[in-house]
């Protein structure tokens, strides 16, 4: 199958739903299928106000049909809700082709962190979006129940997976630093929370790995914290493996791929006890699968005590249920979502 993702969310980005996004598209091209990702950098950009790091694309609506008529994906997935995405959708609307879609980012809680404005203002801006797909993929069934009872409909499940081919434990991975290790990895940005983490007060050393729009107001407010920036491929799984424990103090992200990523190295969470760890981990830390009881991350309303809860925990036992996220179940819950187009007599782009 010719497949076409279309993201505003794609690399240099660092985030959960670029890594999800860039793994799909290689496990789906090792499943035999083609992959168009049409993504910002196939397009003029201009930095998003307040986070220059995310690059919105312009000339969209001419330049996305040409690619979209002349390379005749046989299925459409629109990954995020941006200016590409809005773009995307209104060309399937024309053309009356389907679609689907999926919901990574709480952006109605995001905007609301950032502007102070309620996030039911702007609820029913995403509602409208994912309104004309034929099915919105959503990661957990806290999501799913939120999005329903806010009147999304077709709420389809698809599950996270962790490429374990990278992350795993490496026993020799080290930091120079006083322990115990506290690492987070994600954007530096109000939405994550990120100041819960850097106020905890646990001894031994924080260190951050990621960039954002908070980044140097942190470094100036927190001199005693590592700021290693953005890392990639086995620097950051170096990372992971090399921390005691893994702290996510958002309350606001659907998943939460980086808690899966650390655990698959070894490495315990903490968290609050909020959507996407609840999903995720479970309330008592053992994760939602049957065939699984040993707990491998904390969750308290206290984050210091979820951090000294999560570093008294087996380290074998975190790499170990990181197995139950599989890729092949990631990429099967994908594949049955889309809605296949009418064939067409096409003369496709080279593939990219």
């Amino acid at each position: 199958m010719r497949i076409c993702i279309v993201t505003d969310a794609w690399h240099p980005q660092v985030n959960g739903v670029v890594r999800t996004l860039d793994t799909l598209r290689g496990e789906l091209k090792r499943s035999g299928h083609k992959v168009l990702v049409l993504s910002p950098k196939m397009f003029r950009t201009l930095p998003c106000p307040t986070y220059p790091e995310i690059r919105l694309s312009v000339n969209t609506p001419f330049r996305l049909s040409a690619i979209l008529r002349r390379w005749q994906p046989d299925a459409i997935h629109i990954a995020t809700e941006g200016p590409l995405g809005w773009a995307a959708r209104r060309y399937c609307r024309k053309n009356g082709l389907a679609f689907t879609t999926a919901y990574h980012t709480a952006f109605p809680e995001y905007i609301a962190a950032r502007s102070r404005l309620p996030a039911r203002w702007f609820y029913p801006i995403f509602r409208r979006f994912h309104a004309a797909s034929e099915g919105v993929l959503v990661a957990t069934p806290t999501v799913r129940d939120q999005l329903s009872d806010k009147g999304f409909e077709r709420i389809v499940p698809w599950t996270r997976g962790v490429d374990t081919r990278l992350f795993h434990p490496r026993p020799d991975a080290r930091f120079d630093l006083t322990g115990p290790i506290q690492l987070y990895v994600g954007r530096v940005a109000v939405e994550k929370n990120i100041e819960d983490f850097l106020k905890a007060r646990v001894p031994g050393t924080k260190v951050v790995v990621g960039d954002g729009p908070a980044l140097s107001s942190l470094r100036q407010k927190y001199p005693d914290v590592r700021f290693l920036g953005a890392l990639f491929g086995e620097d950051l799984a170096q990372a992971y493996a090399a921390a005691d424990v893994f702290v996510f103090p958002s309350k606001t992200d659907t998943f939460g791929l980086v808690m899966i990523e650390a655990l698959a190295c070894g490495t315990p969470v903490a968290a609050y006890p909020v959507q996407g760890p609840l999903d995720v981990l479970g309330p008592d830390g053992t994760g939602p699968f049957a065939n699984w009881s040993k707990p491998v991350a904390a969750l308290n309303d206290d984050l210091d005590t979820a951090i000294r809860q999560a570093l008294t925990l087996d380290r074998g036992d975190c790499a170990a249920f990181a197995q139950n996220y599989s890729w092949n179940t990631v990429t099967e819950q994908f594949v049955t979502a889309l809605r296949p187009l009418p064939v067409e007599e096409s003369h496709p782009l080279p593939l990219p």
